[in-house]
Order: structure tokens, then C-alpha cells, then sequence
């Protein structure tokens, strides 16, 4: 059974955990991880983009000019999507890019990118993540005790507001909870920071 140290926010090793083979030792699926960051993305679109059909352009109700006769070319409409101010041709429409799969898929691919960024080396485990007060200054010096950069996924258990408020300024640097944690957040950042509960957690969730 593979192991990871667990640290402090000072950096020091307090212990070590066992890990679940289940997750950690398997072979990450790579079709599987785009599948799922493609449904995150698509799920991300809002979907509101809107063009004005030829029905719906104010204006050109008459025939601009008699059908034959004149040398120019027939036109029914001064509204054409051919016209300036006029329609457009097969624009898009509001619509909805919902991807749904299936939760086994999605249970598989977080599975995947926590055991991808394991055998990469690239996740760090702490014992507890709290700040005492609100202070980016604070949070970034922990970064730095615990050898994380900037462009890391911060995952907590428990809701801490200090956390919150002093990692929101860091670029790069984002905060979750365990239960929000998505394959995609962790595929999108260089490194992993994970709290003791939250990995637990995770483990049992994903066994």
C-alpha cells in the first residue's frame, strides 16, 4: 500500500498515511480525463449567445423594388442576410452544451487525476488548513514552506472564511472543497494541496 507524508503548514513531516490502491495505484485513463474535462467546459458555457433571424429584423416589409424591369437584381427584402443591417444566415441561438455522464465515469476520472498527480509527485498533504486571520501575505509564505507554487489547487474539508479571502488574491491559486472538487480543477493546476480529511474523505468516496 503506497504511503504520503503528511506536513504541517510550517513544512514539517508530522506522519505518514496509508493510501487506498484503489486510487492511487491505478493507471490514470486518459480518454477517460478528456471526456470529463470536456463535459466540465461544455457545462461551463452559458449558452446565451443570440443572432437575429430574418423574421426578427425590424424593418423591410415592402419589396424594395418591382421584380423586373429595373437591371439590378431581384430582391424581396432590404432585411436580407445578403444586406447590410439585415439578418443572419444560420446564426447561433440560444441552446444548452450540457454534457451529462454518467457518475461512474465521473467518479473515475477524479480518481484518475488524484493518481495522476500522486505518481507525478505533485500532490502535498496537510494535516489542517486554516488561517488565523485574513492576510494573502500569510498564505503565500505557507506556499512557500510547504515547496508550492502559485499555480496550486488548494482542497479543504471544512470551510475556513480566512482561507478563503487570503487565497482569492493569489494568481493561479485556487480553493475548493472536498465535495466540489472536480478531475478538471485538478488537471487545469501544476501542484495539489490537500488536507488530511478531505483526502480521506475522497478516498472513501472513490474506493
Amino acid at each position: 500500500m503506497a504511503t504520503v507524508e503528511v506536513r504541517n503548514l510550517e513544512g514539517a513531516k508530522v506522519k505518514d498515511l496509508e493510501l487506498a490502491d484503489e486510487v492511487f495505484a491505478a493507471k490514470p485513463n486518459g480518454s477517460l480525463l478528456w471526456e470529463a474535462t470536456r463535459a466540465y467546459l461544455a457545462t461551463q458555457r452559458r449558452g446565451t449567445h443570440s443572432t437575429k433571424s430574418r423574421g426578427e429584423v425590424s424593418g423591410g416589409g415592402k419589396k424594395p423594388w418591382r421584380q423586373k424591369g429595373t437591371g439590378r437584381a431581384r430582391a424581396g427584402s432590404i432585411r436580407s442576410s445578403l444586406w447590410r443591417h439585415g439578418s443572419i444566415a444560420h446564426g447561433p441561438k440560444p441552446r444548452d452544451y450540457t454534457i451529462k455522464l454518467p457518475k461512474k465515469m465521473v467518479a473515475g476520472a477524479l480518481r484518475s487525476a488524484l493518481a495522476a498527480k500522486f505518481q507525478e509527485n505533485k500532490m502535498t498533504v496537510v494535516d489542517r488548513l486554516g488561517l488565523e486571520e485574513a492576510k494573502t501575505k500569510s498564505f503565500v509564505t505557507i506556499l512557500g514552506k510547504l515547496e508550492v507554487g502559485p499555480g496550486t489547487l488548494v482542497v479543504s474539508d471544512t470551510h475556513d472564511r480566512n482561507l478563503e479571502l487570503s487565497s482569492r488574491n493569489v494568481v493561479g491559486c485556487d480553493l475548493v472543497l472536498h465535495h466540489d472538487v472536480h478531475a478538471y480543477h485538478i488537471l487545469s493546476h501544476d501542484r495539489l494541496l490537500i488536507s488530511e480529511g478531505a483526502l480521506t474523505r475522497l478516498q472513501e468516496a472513490l474506493r
